[in-house]
């Protein structure tokens, strides 16, 4: 589909902007496994989107949610603007079909473990819409996608690392123990696997292209495992 398909038009269904610069919007669809020269990828525009997402979806919260206090606000910004999220809307728009990256990643394009790939690049997406129309043009494409996504139960719920610490405590009295187990990949696009374990209880291994991310997604599958949390498609907590 990707070699096919109309890449502006598809986006401008899926997001309502109609894009003014293809050159601009290649970057910000361009992995560094496809143009590893600086400036051609989307790690610029990624680093931009991060922050227009953060503000437009903090403007909404303290919006639709006026007797939250600061600490609700920020674990709900938090769930909204993290990886799992935005490779959510990722997968929504079908976004996959039109990232370029190397051979070696295509096949796993839709693979966990490229989680953050899809994330980067909807944070890219959003830098793209952000300087071609400012806060105007890329708050009703946010709203969008992240709108119903905030009113779901358990949006507010804090951090698997921290959750899974105080669960831990509540077993005992004891604490996890994380580790890293593996390192693969360049140092431009690293992937660490990392063990947690918890005295007590069988150990769970998480992935993520920093060790913080591996740890919050080792840390996840604890709480999903022992029915802390329920998984995404049972249902939320």
């Amino acid at each position: 589909m990707a070699g096919k398909v109309d890449i502006a038009q598809f986006l401008e269904e899926k997001t309502g902007h109609k894009f003014k610069d293809p050159a601009r919007l290649e970057r910000a669809l361009t992995h560094s496994s496809a143009r590893q020269q600086a400036g051609t990828n989307y790690e610029r525009l990624e680093f931009l989107g991060d922050r227009v997402l953060g503000l437009v979806v903090a403007e909404m919260l303290f919006a639709a949610f006026p007797n939250a206090a600061e600490g609700e606000l920020s674990v709900r910004l938090n769930a909204l603007v993290n990886a799992e999220t935005c490779a959510s809307v990722a997968d929504e728009i079908g976004l996959h079909v039109v990232i370029r990256t190397g051979a070696d990643i295509k096949v796993l394009m839709t693979d966990t473990r490229l989680m953050n790939v899809r994330a980067d690049v909807i944070e890219a997406l959003i830098a793209t819409i952000y300087l071609e129309g400012g806060l105007d043009a890329v708050r009703p494409f946010i709203r969008r996608y992240w709108e119903p996504r905030s009113r779901v139960t358990g949006a507010g719920r804090r951090d698997a690392k921290t959750e899974l610490q105080e669960w831990a405590h509540q077993q005992g009295g004891v604490q996890p123990a994380y580790a890293v187990k593996e390192r693969t990949g360049p140092d431009h696009d690293p992937q660490f696997t990392v063990e947690v374990k918890v005295p007590g209880f069988a150990a769970a291994l998480g992935m993520g292209r920093s060790k913080r991310i591996a740890e919050q997604n080792a840390a996840l599958e604890i709480l999903y495992r022992e029915g802390v949390w329920k998984r995404p498609e049972e249902g939320t907590q």
